[in-house]
C-alpha cells in the first residue's frame, strides 16, 4: 500500500483513543478504497494514548502508529498529520461514523486545486441517532452560521471531522490548537490566507464505539466560539464598540440640552451618566481591537489587512498623544466652567440638574483623553520591532 515517500499521494490521518471496537473497520475500509482506486497512499493512526489494544490491532493492519504524547484532539491530529508523507491528506474519526471506502468526492477536489475541502453532512445525510439533537439544531448551525458571519467562508458545516488538503497548505496554516477547536482553526486560517475552500456531500452514521465520545458539548462548544472571537477582532471589538459610541454619543446629545420627558417617562442626568458610560466602553471596545490587530500582526497570528495597514502606518504615539490632550484640555475647560457655575454660589448647593450637564460631559473627556494617552504608549510597545536574541 505504501511506496516511497516522493510518490505518495494520499495519506489517511485518523486520531485515535481507545478505538479498540471502530479501528479496524475504518482502516480495511481505508486500505479497501486506496487498493480500488489504484492511489498510493498510507494509513496513519495518529494514537492519543490508548489503553486498550488499538495500537495493535493497527499494527496487524499495517496502518502507520504515531505516538502523540499531548493530550487533545488537535494534538493527535498534528502529530499524525506531521507524519504524513502523502501530497494530499484526509483526516477522519476512527469511529466507524465516516466511511473511509467513499472519498472520492474529497481526492477528485483535491486533484483539482483545491486547498481544503470540507465535508457537508447536511447535504450528504445524517442518520438517525448518528447526531444529538442539540448537535444538530442548535450546536453546529449556530457556530457554522457564526464562522460564515465572522470570516464570509461559504461552508455550510464547520466542524466535520472528515475533511481533506494538501500537505503544503496545512503547513501555511500553521495550525496550533490543541482540543476540538482545531476544526474551526483549519477553516479560519485556510479562509484568512486565502486559500481554496470547497465542500462536497457526506454521509454521518451512529458511531460504533462502546462507550460515551470525547466530545464535551458545553466545553468544546465553548472552545470553537471562543476561537472564533479571537480570531475575528472587527465582531469581538470593533463593531460592538461602534454601536456603543454612535448610541452614546446619540444619546447624549439629546440629553444634555435638557431633561427629556417620552412617553410621561423623564429622561435626566441619571441617563446621561449611563450614556457617557457607553461612549467610554465603546471606545475601549475600538482601543483594543487595534491593539489586538497590532498585536496579531506582528506575531503572524492574522495576516496583514490593507486598510488596517494605512491606519497603522499613519498612527503613532504623537498622534494619540495630542488627541489625548485635547480630550484632557476639554475636560479641564468643562471643569473649569462647572467649578465657576459652583463659585457663582459662594459653593453652595448646585441644582444636580444643571450642575452634572457640565461634570458628567467633562469627567467623560477627561477618562478618555487619559485612556488615550495610556494606550498610544501601549500601541507604540507593540510596535516596537522584535529584537532577536
Amino acid at each position: 500500500m505504501t511506496t516511497i515517500n516522493n510518490t505518495i499521494e494520499l495519506s489517511i490521518v485518523m486520531p485515535c483513543l481507545n478505538e479498540a471496537a471502530t479501528l479496524a473497520t475504518c482502516i480495511q475500509k481505508a486500505k479497501s478504497f486506496l487498493t480500488e482506486k489504484g492511489i498510493l497512499g498510507e494509513i496513519i493512526i495518529a494514537d492519543n494514548g490508548s489503553t486498550d489494544n488499538s495500537q495493535s490491532i493497527a499494527q496487524n493492519l499495517g496502518a502507520k502508529v504515531v505516538d502523540v504524547v499531548q493530550k487533545g484532539y488537535g494534538s493527535a491530529l498534528r502529530g499524525g498529520i506531521q507524519a504524513a508523507q502523502g501530497k494530499y491528506i484526509i483526516m477522519g474519526d476512527s469511529d466507524d461514523s465516516y466511511d473511509f471506502y467513499n472519498l472520492d468526492a474529497f481526492v477528485e477536489k483535491l486533484r483539482a486545486g483545491h486547498d481544503l475541502v470540507m465535508g457537508n453532512r447536511f447535504k450528504g445525510g445524517i442518520k438517525e441517532g448518528a447526531m444529538p439533537f442539540l448537535h444538530r439544531y442548535v450546536g453546529n448551525p449556530v457556530l457554522s452560521f457564526i464562522g460564515r458571519l465572522f470570516f464570509n467562508i461559504k461552508v455550510g458545516d464547520f466542524h466535520c471531522g472528515l475533511r481533506g488538503f494538501s500537505k503544503k497548505a496545512y503547513q501555511q496554516m500553521q495550525l496550533h490548537t490543541t482540543g476540538m477547536e482545531f476544526a474551526s482553526e483549519m477553516v479560519v486560517k485556510a479562509s484568512l490566507k486565502g486559500m481554496s475552500i470547497t465542500e462536497v456531500p457526506t454521509t454521518l452514521s451512529p458511531d460504533g464505539r462502546d462507550r460515551p465520545p470525547h466530545l464535551n458539548t458545553w466545553r468544546d462548544g465553548w472552545r470553537h466560539l471562543r476561537f472564533l472571537m479571537v480570531y475575528s477582532p472587527k465582531w469581538l471589538y470593533l463593531y460592538p464598540g461602534m454601536i456603543l459610541i454612535f448610541l452614546g454619543l446619540l444619546l447624549s446629545i439629546f440629553l444634555l440640552c435638557a431633561t427629556q420627558n417620552i412617553g410621561g417617562i423623564r429622561f435626566d442626568i441619571q441617563t446621561l451618566l449611563y450614556t457617557a458610560l457607553l461612549i467610554i466602553i465603546g471606545f475601549q471596545f475600538i482601543a483594543f481591537y487595534f491593539l489586538s490587530i497590532i498585536y496579531a500582526n506582528t506575531r503572524g497570528i492574522l495576516p496583514p489587512r490593507q486598510a488596517i495597514s494605512r491606519i497603522t502606518q499613519h498612527f503613532n504615539l504623537e498622534k494619540g498623544l495630542i488627541f489625548g490632550g485635547g480630550c484632557i484640555i476639554g475636560g479641564l475647560l468643562l471643569f473649569a466652567i462647572a467649578f465657576m457655575n459652583w463659585q457663582a454660589v459662594n459653593f453652595g448647593p448646585l441644582d444636580p440638574s444643571v450642575a452634572f450637564r457640565w461634570s458628567i460631559p467633562s469627567c467623560t473627556l477627561l477618562v478618555l483623553g487619559i485612556q488615550m494617552v495610556m494606550y498610544s504608549f501601549f500601541w507604540h510597545i507593540l510596535k516596537v520591532p522584535t529584537v532577536v536574541r
